[in-house]
């Protein structure tokens, strides 16, 4: 557990601040907060849910799952190391290969139903299949569904494709990840950059290949870097 603490405050002072989080207040799961800080006779469950595709479900090198070095067990262990009273659970509903429109048709029945206390999205990779009109509309509905549930949201921009051009602004995956971050201000939910956060490792002269486990998978270092983003919010 320690060795797991510290390397996500390792992860957490080599990267920079996460870029466009600015919409929601800095203590936007303050309430979540507090409840995981409660101790027992007043504590309740706290659930976390990560939806999304096969990268908050695990999937490393296809088809190996590797649950327990995938960022939502990175940040269940962090958060149980800075809230050793809670009882929290970090749950995936996520499913390799599904896109933001699937997510969207199965979200009441998988993500609500949990009733969870804070969700992540995690799409983007997927969705320059269907293209930037259908996947905001599905991102905009899950947004207003867990909203209107009383669930804090956290958006995901996409971890890295190798085949992607990262540096390009038109590349689908930035202008995917662009929309991600335009989606966050206007609904006033949380965001973690992943994709801004992966090109400063790699602007400072990491190789993208050592974050990434295949050309669309990142590896146990890459979902540190995002786990590491997500714990920011819990702080």
């Amino acid at each position: 557990m320690r060795q797991i603490v510290l390397v996500l405050l390792m992860a957490l002072w080599v990267c920079p601040a996460t870029p466009n989080v600015s919409s929601p207040p800095d203590n936007y799961l303050q309430d979540v907060i507090s409840e995981l800080s409660r101790q027992w006779p007043q504590n309740r469950t706290v659930n976390i849910v990560c939806h999304g595709h096969s990268v908050p479900a695990g999937y490393f090198r296809t088809p190996m799952v590797d649950t327990f070095n995938a960022y939502p067990h990175l940040l269940h262990r962090g958060l149980k190391a800075q809230f050793p009273y809670a009882v929290a659970n970090v749950i995936v509903t996520a499913i390799g290969g599904e896109n933001s429109e699937a997510g969207a048709k199965r979200f009441d029945r998988d993500v609500l139903v949990l009733r969870p206390d804070v969700v992540t999205i995690d799409y983007c990779l997927n969705d320059r299949s269907i293209g930037l009109p259908r996947a905001e509309a599905a991102w905009k509905a899950m947004i207003a569904q867990a909203k209107n549930a009383g669930a804090r949201v956290i958006l995901l921009t996409p971890t890295p494709d190798t085949s992607a051009r990262l540096d390009d602004p038109n590349d689908p995956l930035n202008r995917h990840a662009e929309q991600i971050r335009r989606l966050a201000r206007e609904n006033d939910v949380a965001i973690v950059d992943s994709l801004a956060l992966f090109r400063a490792r790699v602007r400072a002269g990491e190789p993208l290949e050592s974050f990434m486990s295949q050309s669309n998978h990142p590896n146990r270092k890459g979902h540190e870097i995002v786990a590491a983003g997500l714990i920011r919010w819990f702080h």
